[in-house]
């Protein structure tokens, strides 16, 4: 074989094993962040608490959240199509989403504070097990979450970015949505005290 011919078959060698490494890479991102979601999520390490049960009726009232029903990470599910029996902050975030960095562990002291008064449920959207796991590990997050990888739910609601924040009364009436981060505990407690009616 000529040198030329040697370097011709170096130069397709190392064109073949570039390609095998892109596609590896290409395979491996999306397996992480896209596909279908599973029937329940079991792989996260982040201690989030069940969701909670909710009462055998349909959510009711002028405005409702859509019907989706999703898996919670901590155990049960979370069922946006019946009333959740208490009023209830439903806040949707993700890893990808920046300013849900700061905004997550507020939603936490918040959600310390109401434990038994108010109701406090996140929704994980469009994000990866291994991503949206060392979020919510790194906000410190253990109040009960739901998982919905394909964001049906953001679909549902026809908006593309997060965070978004939503009170839902005990009868499952969506009685009003924050767009954009929550910046304190104390404006979020202002909130649901203005449209709950719950004092914190």
């Amino acid at each position: 074989m000529s040198t030329a011919d040697r370097g011709g078959a170096t130069r397709r060698a190392a064109a073949l094993l570039g390609l095998g490494v892109l596609l590896v890479a290409c395979t491996s991102t999306a397996d992480d962040g896209g596909g279908t979601p599973s029937a329940a999520p079991t792989t996260f390490g982040a201690p989030l608490q069940a969701c909670p049960e909710q009462p055998d009726r349909p959510a009711s009232g002028a405005q409702t959240l859509p019907p989706v029903s999703l898996a919670c990470p901590g155990g049960g599910t979370f069922d946006l199509g019946r009333a959740p029996g208490a009023p209830t902050v439903v806040n949707l975030w993700a890893s990808w989403c920046g300013p849900c960095r700061e905004e997550l562990p507020l939603v936490q002291q918040f959600a310390d504070v109401a434990a038994g008064r108010v109701g406090v449920v996140g929704v994980i959207s469009k994000d990866g097990v291994p991503q949206a796991d060392s979020f919510a590990t790194d906000a410190g997050a253990t109040f009960p979450n739901a998982y919905d990888r394909d964001g049906a739910l953001m679909d549902g609601l026809g908006i593309q970015a997060l965070p978004f924040t939503y009170l839902v009364d005990a009868d499952g009436a969506l009685v009003f949505t924050k767009v954009g981060p929550i910046a304190s505990v104390d404006e979020l407690r202002a909130l649901v005290a203005e449209h709950l009616g719950v004092q914190l």
